[in-house]
């Protein structure tokens, strides 16, 4: 009885292995499945459609201000300037200054969109395979790890910019100097132009997201036949 369970487990044992080898073969075979250039390609095309369809939302007016996934709100060194003023009846002019910083984000994005188009035409996938079997936002984080740093400083500089095109820059220096006025209270200057470029690519990544979630969990997403063949093999 031993004897037959040994072997019925070595059989077993034996067909994982197998039907493994032909899982891992399954993307390399031809009619059955896609090459890793292919898969990576696939990817490409569901980051770039989430720049055509989610990013390009950001460059409208009101984009970011309007959109709860991505709207900047002050930073935590701000947020009490915003509620003193708010208290000494000054909301008119602290929502404000939270609008102008979202028109800044609105502004940079619109600029800088063929900058990240371009980042994400000649990103290369390490382990497609892997990014493709991945979380819902997988291909997302690997675009964000390899373009984060040279976005940023390429985002930077329009952010100031903006800053100026939209008039955020005199509103908070007008914003912060009547803050700055208040009797009892901390003088505050923080650096505005890192935090909102911060948060301008946050918003560009977490839009990008939402649109590869859509392009995993729906078929009718999948507006190419390259999109329908590599995200077949993940559903």
């Amino acid at each position: 009885m031993k004897k037959f369970i040994v072997l019925c487990l070595a059989i077993s044992l034996s067909s994982c292995a197998e039907l493994q080898q032909v899982v891992n073969n399954l993307p390399q075979d031809g009619n059955f499945g896609l090459s890793q250039d292919q898969i990576g390609a696939g990817l490409r095309d569901a980051l770039q459609l989430g720049i055509d369809k989610q990013v390009s939302k950001l460059t409208t007016k009101d984009g970011f201000y309007k959109n709860q996934l991505t709207k900047i709100l002050l930073p935590e060194e701000l947020q009490k300037v915003d509620k003193t003023l708010r208290d000494i009846g000054l909301g008119k002019l602290a929502d404000e200054g939270l609008k102008v910083l979202n028109r800044a984000a609105e502004d940079a994005v619109k600029e800088a969109t063929p900058i990240f188009v371009d980042a994400v035409k000649g990103i290369t996938f390490a382990d497609a395979k892997t990014i493709l079997l991945g979380s819902d936002d997988a291909a997302t984080q690997y675009l964000t790890s390899k373009t984060q740093q040279a976005l940023y400083n390429k985002f930077n500089p329009v952010i100031q910019n903006s800053f100026s095109k939209v008039g955020a820059d005199q509103i908070w220096e007008n914003l912060i100097n009547r803050y700055n006025s208040i009797p009892l209270t901390n003088n505050v200057n923080p650096d505005l132009t890192d935090y909102v470029t911060q948060e301008a690519l946050k918003g560009v990544y977490t839009m990008i997201a939402v649109e590869e979630k859509q392009i995993r969990t729906k078929y009718t997403s999948r507006t190419t036949d390259l999109l329908k063949k590599v995200f077949a093999l993940q559903d």
